[in-house]
């Protein structure tokens, strides 16, 4: 906890210094296989704009670009190592990182499953976004087709995050212990309005 902590206001502390810059290499950071938190990147940067020191959209493009760029970094270490010294370098290395064989065996199960649209839905799942690069890279699925929605996934997470910080202001960091929580609460009420909207479709019709 107290790492996370260090991490935070680390981050806190470059956002403050840099701006939009500190918000895409935070995000970048965190999709290239070190899981620093865009809870606490973007809910932050959400609350510069509520006072005026940034912009809400630009802050959430910040965000969503930095997202592919890193993303860019793991899809390539995918591509370029073997798997089985990937899988390798997470048993003895992976920890550090918090990123195990078992996160990763997982993520590659979604890609088997769901394909190249895993690109984008797992941009809005707690652990899931921070590895998902990487298995991608290794299966080698059409870059192009990875990057659109990798962006466009990340475009909605950042943008929800930041939007929260924006409606809390100077105090967004009331929600600061509820992190992962707030995950969940985002996760769901994606869902609940895809479902919402594909039923009233539905009933139209």
């Amino acid at each position: 906890m107290a790492i996370l902590e260090t991490v935070g206001h680390w981050v806190i502390n470059l956002i403050s210094a840099t701006g939009y810059a500190g918000i895409f290499l935070a995000m970048a950071i965190e999709s290239c296989l070190i899981p620093l938190p865009s809870e606490v990147t973007m809910p932050f940067a959400g609350a510069l704009a509520a006072s005026g020191e940034l912009n809400l959209i630009l802050v959430s493009l910040a965000g969503a670009f930095g997202n592919l760029v890193g993303s860019w970094g793991a899809y390539f270490i995918g591509v370029k190592f073997p798997e089985s010294a990937i899988i390798r370098f997470l048993e003895r290395w992976g920890k550090f990182i918090l990123i195990t064989p078992h996160e990763y065996e997982k993520a590659k199960s979604w890609l088997a499953k769901y394909g190249s649209l895993v690109s984008f839905f797992s941009r809005l799942l707690p652990g899931i976004r921070t590895v998902i690069s990487l298995p991608c890279g290794v299966a080698k699925i059409n870059f192009t087709k990875f990057s659109i929605l990798t962006f466009l996934g990340s475009l909605i997470w950042s943008f929800l995050l930041a939007f929260i910080g924006y409606k809390l202001g100077e105090n967004w960091v009331s929600i600061k212990q509820y992190f992962h929580k707030l995950d969940l609460v985002i996760i769901i009420g994606i869902f609940a309005a895809i479902g919402i909207y594909v039923y009233m479709h539905l009933k139209k019709k």
